[in-house]
């Protein structure tokens, strides 16, 4: 599937099952604004001196419906914005796939936190049709496994200076690598004052 195929990839029908490790559900600090973020259960990166080891296990978390996890963002009128961490959301691929198309046909902002770089998920994808879904349906993606000697608190949405910021609207249109810039904030006084 090309980044030119349609954003309607995964089954149109929202059902099934996604095994979360645990929401948080305004979220300032994983992607600009409110955001809901679902941490994904299981994880087979394992990057030492990860900040959810207990996601790693596919067995642990809880098991939700779609349907539910898509509820609970939609009722939260706060939130413009769904990330997508972990675990590993490219290990749930069909479920992440249907949740991701649901949300960007309902208009929310998608990012993604994966230990997988891109140039491996684009490879991936050609062999799966879900992570290509997911791909095409998501804003913004994190890449790259966490390196805990490459540790920063300085680093703007990412936890290691080996990790990039892929804008992939951007990716997709010129077939390189694009890194997302955080859109300047500009205040004008109201035209009423």
């Amino acid at each position: 599937m090309s980044a030119q195929d349609s954003a309607q990839c995964a089954d149109a029908q929202v059902s099934g099952d996604i095994r979360i490790f645990g929401v948080v559900e305004e979220s300032i600090v994983d992607g600009p604004g409110i955001r809901y973020s679902i941490f994904v259960q299981g994880c087979s990166h394992g990057c030492p001196g990860c900040h959810n080891p207990e996601s790693h296990s596919p067995k642990g978390g809880e098991l939700r419906s779609i349907e539910s996890v898509l509820g609970g963002i939609r009722s939260n009128k706060l939130i413009a914005g769904v990330t997508l961490s972990g675990g590993e959301p490219f290990e749930q691929p069909h479920a992440c796939a249907v949740l991701a198309q649901q949300l960007k046909a309902d208009g929310y902002n998608i990012w993604i936190f994966t230990g997988y770089l891109y140039e491996d998920l684009m490879k991936m994808s050609q062999a799966n049709p879900d992570i290509a879904c997911l791909l095409n349906n998501i804003d913004v993606l994190v890449d790259g496994p966490f390196v805990e000697e490459l540790k920063s608190l300085e680093l703007d949405w990412r936890g290691s200076s080996n990790q990039r910021v892929i804008d992939l609207a951007k990716t997709r249109d010129v077939g390189a690598i694009v890194e997302w810039k955080q859109p300047e904030m500009v205040f004008e006084k109201p035209a009423n004052w």
